[in-house]
């Protein structure tokens, strides 16, 4: 992990001479994303899959982003990112998880904090933004039996993770339309998360509107617990930028 942390910091510090900015831009948004769940959680030595056996399903995805960007040189520009996710369902495990088995009830409480520090590129028809994120990532899914008085089971992961961050958007001139796609990410040691999206965006005035794609995909461990899971689906949001 050591060295990954120097990797993304000498980028940085590649980056910081190149970065362009000239006026100070203050923004938030707040997105809707509709999200389907598949993969496997893990205790000690036993699996389940979350969609064939507990049937997972989605209750919330919810999502609050800001960002500052700055013309000061050398200091990076920093955007905060907030992903809730929630999902519940009943289903049965057919082989024993840690010691629940039968007909369960479930639910998967998972949340994503990101603080981004990142240099701007390109600043132009083109953009492109580079930098780290330290993401604080807290995950909790609660196995219960249906039956009186029914086992439980909890598996549990959080860490502060640092991820490689890449933004690109193009404009298309004088329509306030472009496209564009937004990457976290890091493998390491067995375990790995992918957060990337894909989007339209619309701008008139001081709001801004995209339609797009999110996937993303945890292979994380801690201790003996283990979720390997992907979510994606499409998403749309609403944001005022200044």
């Amino acid at each position: 992990m050591r060295k990954l942390i120097f990797a993304i910091g000498g980028s940085l510090v590649i980056a910081a001479p190149v970065a362009t900015a000239d006026v100070v831009g203050v923004g938030a948004s707040v997105s809707y994303w509709d999200s389907d769940l598949s993969g496997k959680a893990g205790k000690n030595n036993d699996v389940v899959d979350v969609e064939n056996d507990l049937d997972l399903e989605s209750d919330t995805n919810a999502n609050l982003s800001a960002y500052l960007e700055h013309p000061v040189p050398l200091l990076p520009n920093v955007r905060l990112n907030y992903t809730r996710i929630e999902q519940s369902g009943s289903g049965e495990v057919s082989t024993q998880f840690d010691l629940v088995s039968g007909d369960v009830d479930s639910d998967l409480d998972l949340s994503q904090f990101d603080v981004t520090l990142y240099y701007e590129v390109l600043d132009n028809w083109a953009n492109l933004d580079l930098g780290v994120t330290a993401r604080n990532l807290d995950g909790e899914l609660i196995v219960r039996e249906q039956a009186t008085n029914g086992r439980v089971s909890k598996t549990e992961v959080d860490g502060v993770i640092p991820m490689g961050y890449l933004a690109a958007r193009f404009d298309l001139p004088f329509t306030g339309v472009s496209v564009g796609g937004e990457a976290n990410l890091i493998s390491f040691d067995g375990d790995s998360i992918y957060d990337y999206n894909a989007y339209g965006q619309y701008e008139l005035s001081l709001l801004q509107l995209r339609a797009g794609y999110r996937q993303i995909s945890i292979d994380y461990e801690d201790s003996d617990d283990r979720l390997d899971i992907d979510l994606g689906g499409p998403f749309v949001s609403a944001g005022l930028t200044f």
